[in-house]
């Protein structure tokens, strides 16, 4: 799930219906179409979602649907409610399911929902402006206990193979150091840079490191062996995933 999703689903009841269209949920993703678990939905039905993080639809993992015969029984599913088309929202794992549908015939539309960022073709993604904001306002705060104790930190983010994440909000955070999948040679200038800090007198730092890189606690540990630096490690986890979507998701959603 991401934040903005919510909006999405909102858009597109809203649009659908004024279209003169009928329009249902599917709940719990792919595992739902294969399950059934599908209703049809009317404008009511996404009345105050706009604000809310996450997704009224809910999300699940669907092994069955990697197979064909699971992928057969969705579209099955989708006919018996006469449903033509499907809009599906998330990430690569949701549009790799919604290839495997159109390739057995049954039209898909992808919405691009993560807050990874690592959808080809758009800019951004739903859900990345506002998982940005919730790093950044960490990276904010802990920078305060960094400077009160005069310590390195080492904050991971999440982000899978994309370094999206780690670099926008290290950039507004003003993060000594950005370690990211798409550079992962850093990590020797990531250390002389730190020496050079320390030799000017400067006695505090912060390091974000996205997850495709290294655990952050691995890296702490080889930070500590290469250059003697102790240093506290923040892993901000799935408070990046939640939380009511910013104004550039909820219109990006719209």
């Amino acid at each position: 799930d991401s934040p903005g999703m919510n909006p999405a689903v909102r858009a597109v009841v809203r649009k659908a219906i004024h279209e003169g269209m009928e329009v249902y949920g599917i709940f719990q993703g792919y595992q739902g179409l294969i399950e059934g678990n599908i209703k049809k939905l009317e404008v009511g039905d996404v009345g105050d979602i706009i604000q809310r993080g996450g997704t009224m639809l809910y999300s699940a993992r669907c092994p069955e649907f990697k197979t064909e015969e699971g992928r057969l029984k969705g579209i099955e599913n989708l006919k018996k409610h006469g449903i033509e088309g499907l809009v599906v929202i998330g990430g690569d794992g949701s549009y790799m399911g919604a290839v495997k549908l159109t390739e057995l015939g049954f039209p898909c539309i992808g919405i691009p929902g993560t807050i990874d960022n690592d959808i080809p073709g758009t800019d951004f993604t739903l859900g990345f402006d506002t998982a940005l904001h919730t790093v950044i306002d960490a990276i904010d705060k802990i920078r305060d206990t960094a400077t009160s104790h005069e310590r390195t930190f080492i904050i991971e983010v999440m982000g899978r193979n994309a370094g999206d994440i780690a670099l926008w909000s290290g950039l507004a955070g003003g993060a000594e150091t950005i370690l990211i999948p798409e550079a992962k040679d850093e990590f020797q200038e990531m250390v002389d840079r730190l020496r050079k800090g320390q030799e000017r007198g400067k006695k505090h730092s912060i390091i974000v490191v996205a997850e495709g890189v290294a655990n952050g606690n691995e890296v702490a540990k080889q930070l500590h062996e290469a250059s003697g630096i102790e240093t506290r490690v923040t892993v901000l986890g799935h408070i990046q995933r939640g939380g009511s979507p910013t104004a550039q998701d909820r219109v990006l959603g719209s």
